[in-house]
């Protein structure tokens, strides 16, 4: 502006003074015009860059909340409650049986409880430590009705290893109490050094695995979860995983496991060691449409009693060896077909050392010690009808005479079916409440079955002592006396209304 009115100035002199004279109120007056347009326009830009300002915090408000919404939240509860109820009939066979110790002749009997009844109530938490570390838990209360006590699943029971007491393998999954119990609670490091790698330990999710989730009208649990036909166990433990990238192989996986099943405690105590347990699980193809797993595992001096020092011993190790093929078939017909085929190897490699000085690792004294094979098939389906929400599904196992799986964490009631040592025929109907679901897993459904075991010989899910053949069987022998009174028929008949949130 100064140098303007210079230049004017210059221009003046040179000017007739009375021509100067003349124009000089105009002059004065187009420069107080020029003046104020430019202090006019300079409060435009001002204004404009105000907006402008104003424009950038809003799309950086707007940018950081979409951001947000993107990211998931750092904290995620659900759970699920569950009432049941099962009318239960049985039949044992005679036999010579330890009552208290002393080898008593037991004659077979019926028995039966028309409505046992049951609450059980579970908590989910999710939570997003860092970037790649996440922590995961579930809380679970299970009781039954009328009780503080498992006494009538276990107490009462007396036919089976896995329902005989509450220990650390199935608590939490047999009815007890109202205490809510901590069933998992894992810390899950993944994307280790930006490789499709991760490590996880902690109270692990080994329970409710495929494809016994297929029944229970469940989700997979994705690569946390172990084949539940051949663990079905509650214990605690570590995973390395990895899960490459392959095109031919969509979702594949691999993972190395380790478990605890039991701790010897201080030393000195007579030799006893802990139990251990390694696993592979190698999972080539997972889509929603099929999947594959192939799985091995081996129990490391396995225990004779569970979670007791005194009177105990180290019986030997087990191998498992697994394979499942899951599959959906959409639109057949009104709905979604639902199969599976599993099918499993057992083989026991025991020690010298006996339980009660006749009992050693699927051996006794009448027996011999040798090591022995089993194998188990398990196979099902169902049907899902999508306008209605109606599911209709059946399984059948079948268990050899030396079979035995590690699965007392199941939710059957007389004892768990994929360790019978014999057929089990199941039915089941699914009705879900077509509501709109609120929670991220809201589902609320009714299910009825049937289950129909046919035992073939003793000690199912049981691995102290030689099985037999329940047939056989008087009140004098043969063999060894059993440590349960042998059930040869056994059926449940279950309703259960679950929600799911």
């Amino acid at each position: 502006m100064k140098k303007f009115l210079a230049v004017l100035l210059s221009l003046s002199l040179l000017l007739p003074l009375p021509a100067f004279a003349a124009d000089q109120t105009d002059l004065l007056q187009k420069i107080e015009s020029l003046s104020k347009e430019l202090d006019r326009l300079k409060y435009q830009m001002q204004e404009m860059q105000k907006k402008e300002t104003a424009k950038e915090e809003r799309i950086t408000v707007v940018e950081k909340k979409a951001e947000e919404a993107v990211r998931p939240p750092w904290l995620e509860i659900g759970g699920d409650y569950r009432f049941r109820m099962d009318n239960l009939r049985g039949e044992t066979h005679d036999a010579l049986v330890s009552v208290g110790g002393v080898p008593t002749g037991v004659r077979g009997k019926d028995l039966a409880n028309d409505s046992l009844m049951t609450n059980r109530f579970g908590l989910n938490f999710k939570a997003r430590a860092t970037e790649d570390v996440m922590v995961k838990a579930r809380l679970l209360m299970y009781k039954v009705w009328g009780w503080e006590k498992a006494d009538p699943v276990t107490g009462s029971n007396g036919f089976f290893a896995d329902k005989e007491s509450i220990f650390d393998a199935n608590i939490g999954h047999t009815p007890q109490d109202n205490t809510l119990r901590v069933d998992q609670a894992y810390a899950t490091w993944s994307n280790i050094g930006g490789a499709p790698v991760w490590f996880s330990v902690g109270r692990r999710p080994s329970t409710g695995g495929i494809p016994t989730n297929i029944r229970q009208n469940l989700e997979k649990t994705g690569t946390a979860g172990v084949p539940g036909f051949l663990v079905d166990w509650a214990f605690d433990g570590g995973t390395i995983g990895y899960a490459p990238d392959i095109a031919a192989l969509p979702g594949a996986y691999a993972k190395i496991c380790y478990g605890k099943g039991f701790d010897s405690g201080l030393r000195p105590n007579s030799g006893l060691k802990d139990t251990n347990m390694f696993g592979i699980n190698v999972v080539p193809y997972d889509t929603d449409n099929l999947q594959i797993q192939l799985q091995w595992n081996r129990a490391f001096s396995i225990f004779a009693r569970a979670e007791t020092l005194s009177n105990n011993t180290n019986l030997g190790d087990v191998d498992q060896y697994g394979a499942i093929v899951m599959g959906k078939l959409d639109n057949v017909g009104p709905g979604d077909l639902n199969l599976f085929l599993s099918g499993a190897i057992s083989k026991t490699h025991p020690n010298n050392n006996t339980f009660g000085g006749a009992y050693g690792l699927l051996w006794d004294t009448y027996e011999g010690r040798k090591s022995r094979t089993g194998n188990v098939v398990y196979l099902g389906g169902r049907y899902d009808i999508k306008s209605s929400g109606t599911k209709i599904g059946a399984e059948y196992n079948h268990g050899s005479k030396n079979w035995l799986a590690f699965t007392p964490a199941s939710d059957d009631m007389w004892t768990t079916k994929l360790g019978t040592r014999g057929d089990v025929y199941e039915v089941y109907l699914i009705q879900e409440l077509k509501l709109k679901p609120i929670s991220k897993r809201g589902k609320a459904f009714f299910r009825v079955g049937y289950q129909y075991y046919d035992f073939d010989y003793t000690g199912s899910q049981n691995w102290v002592g030689a099985p037999y053949k329940i047939s056989d069987l008087t009140l004098t022998g043969p063999g060894n006396p059993q440590f349960f009174a042998p059930m040869k028929k056994a059926q449940d008949i279950y309703l259960t209304f679950d929600v799911l949130f």
